[in-house]
């Protein structure tokens, strides 16, 4: 029996699926959707060995007539050149307006499938199956999508919803270890800014590490209320106004590093790890938040095997530097969003950058 959350939006609101061997009941649920018959998934070799052929049975069965797609694995390759590859494929396939775009991956897969729905025929549909962690908590659901610009990350999208998130925890069983731990970062975050219980829970664990070690009750937790978190931000904010800007907890300076290394150096989520680091260091020194509480983040983020240090050779001043193009400046300013208490956080303009600077010399 599946566990339904559900995103309320003015426009679509839509449903988040939580349940084990879903992925067999693809076709079932977008049937249930009455979308158009053709469908086009799009996926990455490796995720697609595994999972692809289970996907398109379930959806054939249900009538749909599916084509797909394989593009690359990878941040570096969230270009445009790779949506092009996807337009390429619903050209190929002739996609209509009731069309779907079906994304079976990651966060890479998930965003640039989301942005070529988004703009294909001016719009079509978008179903999102997330195989990660970090998919599944966070980036497959809410309606971002882009891709890459080479001067920073995610420059190009749009926000376009999907008409389904189905979530199948098995398909957690052949995520490499480094993926795991990239996911548990957004999980983290959502203990900090929104779910101090999530965060308790977290830190009863004795290893977080390893998908292995984690009680099954904990996983059921960490996607329940991770996605309920993300569903109550984006339903009370879906173009990010105002509130879910603090979504963004440890993304302002992990996006920095992730662009300035190349994306080859740290993923996504190691990334929002130092980031999430020097947040909370940042409110320390502003007397925002309790030495103690950035205390157990940094155990906890630690206890994932997390980094909490910044990559060698990162310039400091190039760090800096790349602040002024992230996507939350507003009128030349840079906006954090740091930590009050565990559970809370608050956005704010008024940080200095010595401030900054002094915390990144000490994660060096």
């Amino acid at each position: 029996m599946a566990s339904i959350i559900n995103v309320n939006l003015p426009q679509q609101s839509y449903e988040i699926a939580i349940a084990p061997s879903s992925l067999d009941q693809l076709g079932e649920h977008m049937a249930a959707l009455k979308l158009g018959k053709k469908v086009l998934l799009v996926s990455n070799p490796m995720i697609f060995k595994h999972y692809g052929e289970r996907a398109i049975a379930s959806l054939k069965a249900h009538g749909f007539d599916v084509t797909s797609c394989t593009l690359p694995p990878g941040e570096r390759y969230k270009t445009l050149n790779s949506v092009q590859k996807i337009y390429d494929g619903a050209l190929e396939n002739r996609l209509e307006r009731s069309s779907t775009m079906v994304a079976l991956g990651g966060g890479v897969i998930g965003d640039m499938t989301g942005f070529a729905a988004a703009t294909w025929l001016r719009g079509i549909n978008v179903v999102q199956v997330p195989t990660t962690l970090l998919a599944m908590v966070d980036s497959a659901i809410g309606g971002k999508t882009g891709v890459n610009h080479p001067q920073g990350k995610n420059l190009i999208g749009a926000f376009h919803q999907p008409r389904l998130v189905l979530i199948d925890p098995f398909v957690l069983k052949t995520l490499p270890m480094r993926e795991f731990r990239a996911g548990m970062a957004e999980v983290i975050k959502y203990g900090i800014i929104w779910d101090a219980q999530l965060f308790a829970q977290m830190e009863e664990s004795k290893r977080l590490d390893q998908l292995r070690y984690l009680k099954p009750e904990l996983i059921d937790a960490i996607l329940m209320q991770s996605c309920q978190a993300k569903a109550d931000v984006v339903s009370k904010d879906e173009k990010e106004a105002g509130l879910r800007a603090i979504l963004n907890y440890g993304h302002t300076i992990g996006h920095a590093v992730e662009s300035l290394t190349g994306y080859r150096v740290v993923n996504h989520g190691e990334a929002v790890a130092i980031g999430m680091v020097a947040a909370g260091q940042i409110a320390v020194e502003l007397g925002m938040w309790q030495k103690a509480e950035t205390e157990r983040q940094h155990a906890l983020i630690q206890k994932t095997g997390l980094p909490t240090q910044l990559p060698t050779g990162v310039d400091i001043e190039a760090i800096i530097e790349a602040l002024q193009t992230d996507k939350k400046v507003l009128e030349g300013k840079v906006r954090f969003i740091l930590p009050t208490q565990l559970g809370a956080v608050t956005i704010t303009d008024q940080v200095p950058s010595d401030t900054i600077r002094q915390v990144l010399l000490e994660m060096q």
